[in-house]
């Protein structure tokens, strides 16, 4: 299983990105996935999650009317549309799948599968 993470990058407050990840080895209709970030000397906070079949979406109150998370099952991807960007915002973001029907786990010890990071900076 691996996951690729891109779209990263550097724009300024209020700019936006779209991270996509995509996903090899797995069938991402089964597999619940996520998006988390950390930024240097804090710990890993999930900001966005998606369950398997798309139906159900989570967002940290932080990005809640920022951030979309969307999920294609027929291609294995997830994106990350980022608007309004903050400089809190900047981190490194990861995606993460765990094979999960029902629920969007919430804890990054849940997830088995994790991407390589993106950096996003976000510049006032």
């Amino acid at each position: 299983v691996q996951l690729q993470a891109s779209g990263g990058g550097s724009v300024q407050a209020g700019g936006s990105l779209t991270l996509s990840c995509a996903a090899q080895g797995l069938s991402s209709s089964v597999y619940a996935m996520a998006w988390f970030r950390q930024a240097p000397g804090k710990e890993r906070e999930m900001v966005s999650g998606i369950s398997a079949r798309g139906g159900t979406t989570y967002y940290a109150d932080s990005v809640k009317d920022r951030f979309t998370i969307s999920k294609n099952n027929a291609e294995n991807t997830m994106d990350l549309q980022m608007n309004s960007l903050k400089p809190e915002d900047t981190a490194v973001y990861y995606c993460a799948a765990r094979l999960n029907l029902f629920t969007i786990p919430t804890m990054s010890r849940e997830y088995d599968h994790w991407g390589q990071g993106t950096q996003v900076t976000v510049s006032s």
